[in-house]
């Protein structure tokens, strides 16, 4: 047999992935074999196993190939240039609404990961990823929100992290019901209307530079 080429290994692992997500999403994760997940790529179970070396590996390079929605935290932790610390927050978690309406793999694998997984056996690291994930999304929250108050750009009674924990969970709380029910409503819109009510109640009447604050509550962002 002759030997395959690094871009033929590369398409086959990439076809592995496209079943793993695939049959993940329609039988659960604890329900599915990789040899559901060979026949579904077309491929053999040794030829899974050659790419992967167990259910657990394959599920956390299924999750590697897909940003899900809150891990972009680095590049979303400050500001622009000539943005305002509120307007990026905003922007930032109008974004998360977007990927997760309008890129279906992102979808499919959030779905996975939040609804068709339980974390037991070779799963419990993909429990820590997310409690890690959710820790690091929460502070790049917190540092938009104190740069914002540092602005005079919102108040609150409550520390920047409790305005970010909450934040948080808002967002979680629309992303997990719109999932159970997509036809429900509409994310962008609804999502979009209930962050802004919610950042509405953190923003002072006027900025200290003779601005509204308000600017941009209410619209969606360009």
């Amino acid at each position: 047999m002759a030997r395959k080429t690094k871009e033929e290994a590369l398409a086959t692992r990439g076809r592995i992935l496209d079943a793993a997500e695939r049959v993940f999403q329609a039988n659960g994760v604890s329900n599915t074999s990789l040899h559901n997940i060979a026949l579904a790529a077309g491929v053999t179970r040794g030829a899974v196993y050659w790419h992967f070396k167990d259910k657990g590996d394959l599920f956390n390079a299924m999750l590697a190939r897909v940003c899900l929605p809150m891990e972009e935290t680095a590049a979303q932790g400050a500001p622009g240039k000539g943005q305002s610390a509120l307007t990026a927050l905003r922007a930032h978690l109008f974004g998360i609404l977007e990927r997760v309406a309008g890129d279906e793999q992102v979808r499919r694998v959030f779905e996975i990961t939040t609804q068709k997984v339980e974390f037991v056996d070779e799963l419990i690291a993909v429990r820590e990823r997310r409690v890690q994930r959710r820790r690091e999304h929460i502070t790049a929250l917190e540092r938009l929100v104190r740069a914002a108050q540092a602005g005079g750009e919102v108040v609150a009674a409550a520390s920047p992290r409790q305005v970010a924990i909450g934040l948080h969970a808002l967002l979680d709380g629309l992303l997990q019901s719109w999932m159970l029910d997509p036809i429900g409503f509409d994310l962008r819109a609804v999502g979009g209307r209930a962050i802004d009510q919610h950042l509405a109640g953190l923003i002072l009447g006027d900025s200290p530079t003779g601005g509204s604050s308000r600017e941009g509550v209410g619209q969606r962002p360009r």
